[in-house]
């Protein structure tokens, strides 16, 4: 691929940013936003008979919290990529370099969440052993 199929005008970039920032938007306003996902949980024992033990909605809380937990950072990993392209959409207008000191940073410290939320589920996945190399 060449350099030429890789240009984009600045109207081009503009509609695109455009684009991006209404979906972030929306995601934001959504029930899918990652502050509105995180306050909807089950407490522990909601789904159990008061004062007995009702080992499948011992196992169905669980499983809910896995998955809820498991949309809640895939909806912050979302909202993060999309900011994140917004920004590399702006540097693509010229260079990186050219972006504003605080775009740079804010780039760099959504790289640093994302790696810090994938750490996470594989901390978890591992049994809390961290980063191993295989």
């Amino acid at each position: 691929m060449s350099a030429a199929n890789l240009e984009a005008s600045g109207d081009a970039l503009k509609k695109f940013v455009k684009r991006v920032d209404g979906v972030l938007q929306n995601l934001e306003k959504s029930p899918g936003a990652p502050t509105r996902l995180h306050d909807q949980s089950i407490r522990q024992g909601a789904l159990s008979s008061t004062g007995g033990t009702f080992h499948e909605a011992d196992a169905l809380h669980k499983t809910f919290n896995a998955v809820h937990e498991r949309l809640t950072n895939l909806s912050k990993t979302l909202h993060l990529q999309i900011e994140a392209l917004g920004i590399a959409v702006l540097g693509a207008k010229g260079t990186f370099d050219d972006l504003e000191e605080d775009q740079r940073r804010r780039f760099w410290e959504i790289q640093a969440d994302i790696r810090a939320i994938e750490g996470s589920k594989r901390t978890k996945r591992d049994g809390g052993a961290g980063d191993v190399v295989r």
